[in-house]
């Protein structure tokens, strides 16, 4: 009989998540009133908690859980990210709580989901990365349609739908990889394919396929798309953000993982995969957000592009390609989570029509809000001094690097369209007269998170050393 060994200190900043997320629930069930600025004080005050548990354990690496969890700089590095994020997602959603009154719930979920992800990033195992994913899953299916409105109920439903096909895929491409392997740990996944490259038969090719499948419905990449727009712009806007950021980041944190750790032997034919569908998935996200008018869903296949962009470091897969990702996935949060909040407080009347009619003459009415959106369409175009030039340049450098030159101009082109939808955001702002509408809520929270980000991005791009060091000390396994 195998005794389990259960090392409980690797997982300190997960078990910190989840009793906050257990004692907000509490409070909110057995409060007399709903007190939602003490549950979100409460909310803030475990995710700092977390977040230090995770800075003040950053020495060595250590494996538990008999193999299945493993605590490392790169699982410590996603942590500070997906933290981070839910952290600026809370500060987000506290004044639509406010008056909703239904902050225990969402707020629970919330920490619930990003616990899934914090096990995802960590996850050594299959099994372990299954159990994280599927936790996420069930807690965002659930926040979807958080609003009490068709258009939201309605994306919950095809999200969860959706999600189902891509968990059945995922978990049977986990049983087959057993079934050639004998185990569901990675390292001894690669072990296995690298001392019997006869083993890397067909039914290798088809669970690595099947677990591609699976994550690729969780990065929205093509043609794995289809629920990201609907479900985008049906959610509150602040789950919005933080499906776009911290879901894809624990999705390719767990595609890293997978690739590097247990079906490296294999690089040679899922790079040419991959190859494929970064092409389609940014030509495809680009070309179809020219054509929106809603910013929601605007962003939403603007997210899918930048899932190309990130499957490029993937096809480059060596330590650059890999520091890569992990750095535009930074800066790709902070991006977007500042964007989502300026689309928060634009949001015409507050009726949830998002339309980008809405931004006219914004930069005259709001110049603070508009210099803040400009930051961020800039950076998510890739324009210099911004941090999403830095990441770009960083990620494509990885390609040519590997020698993957025609891969590297057809996203370089791209990123030249998307320079159409982006700034046509800025020349609304700035070119258009003003049309009528509600005077813009002020909050100090929502400037917080403002600023927050666009300082963010904008240190990241004129100073991005110091980050690119750090992140590259994140990827030992390469």
């Amino acid at each position: 009989m195998v005794i389990p060994i259960l090392d409980f200190s690797l997982i300190i900043p997960e078990i910190i998540v989840v009793i906050t997320a257990l004692v907000v629930l509490m409070v909110a069930v057995f409060a007399r009133g709903q007190n939602t600025t003490l549950l979100i004080i409460l909310t803030l005050v475990g995710l700092a908690a977390a977040l230090i548990a995770t800075v003040s354990g950053w020495v060595g690496d250590a494996t538990g859980f008999n193999g299945m969890v493993v605590d490392d700089q790169f699982s410590r590095f996603l942590r500070l990210i997906l933290l981070g994020i839910a952290t600026l997602i809370v500060l987000l959603a506290h004044q639509d709580l406010e008056e909703k009154k239904r902050a225990g719930e969402y707020l629970s979920l919330l920490l619930f989901a990003t616990f899934g992800m914090m096990i995802m990033v960590s996850g050594a195992d299959l099994l372990m990365i299954f159990l994280g994913l599927e936790t996420m899953s069930i807690c965002l299916y659930v926040l979807a349609g958080f609003q009490n409105r068709i258009k939201s109920n309605e994306a919950s439903f095809k999200y969860f739908i959706l999600g189902a096909f891509s968990t059945g895929f995922f978990l049977y491409g986990i049983a087959l990889t057993f079934g050639v392997t004998g185990t569901t740990q990675l390292a001894t996944i690669h072990q296995t394919f690298s001392e019997n490259p006869a083993s890397m038969g067909l039914l290798a090719y088809a669970g690595l396929g099947l677990i591609l499948i699976g994550l690729g419905f969780k990065i929205a990449a093509v043609p794995f798309h289809f629920w990201s727009p609907d479900v985008y712009d049906g959610a509150p806007t602040s789950i919005t953000a933080f499906m776009a950021t911290a879901s894809k980041a624990a999705a390719f944190a767990a595609l890293l993982r997978i690739l590097t750790g247990a079906f490296f032997e294999l690089n040679l034919d899922w790079t040419q995969v991959l190859w494929v569908v970064s092409v389609i998935t940014m030509t495809v996200g680009n070309l179809v957000a020219i054509a929106q008018t809603n910013i929601k869903r605007m962003l939403a296949y603007s997210s899918i592009a930048h899932a190309g962009y990130l499957l490029v470091g993937l096809v480059a897969l060596d330590a650059q390609g890999a520091s890569a990702i992990m750095y535009y996935l930074m800066i790709y949060a902070l991006m977007n989570v500042g964007a989502f909040a300026v689309a928060i407080l634009i949001n015409h009347r507050g009726k949830g029509w998002y339309q980008l009619d809405d931004y006219r003459g914004a930069g005259f009415r709001n110049p603070f809000l508009a210099a803040m959106m400009a930051i961020f369409m800039l950076s998510l175009a890739g324009i210099p001094p911004t941090g999403g030039f830095v990441a770009k340049f960083y990620l494509f450098g990885a390609a040519v690097k590997t020698g993957h030159i025609t891969l590297v101009v057809i996203a370089v082109l791209n990123s030249a369209i998307s320079v159409f939808y982006y700034i046509r955001v800025l020349v609304l702002m700035y070119m258009q007269p003003e049309g009528e509408f509600s005077p813009i809520p002020r909050s100090a929270l929502y400037s917080l998170v403002l600023v927050i980000c666009a300082i963010g991005i904008l240190g990241f791009g004129l100073f991005p050393n110091s980050a690119l060091t750090l992140v590259g000390q994140s990827l030992p396994m390469l």
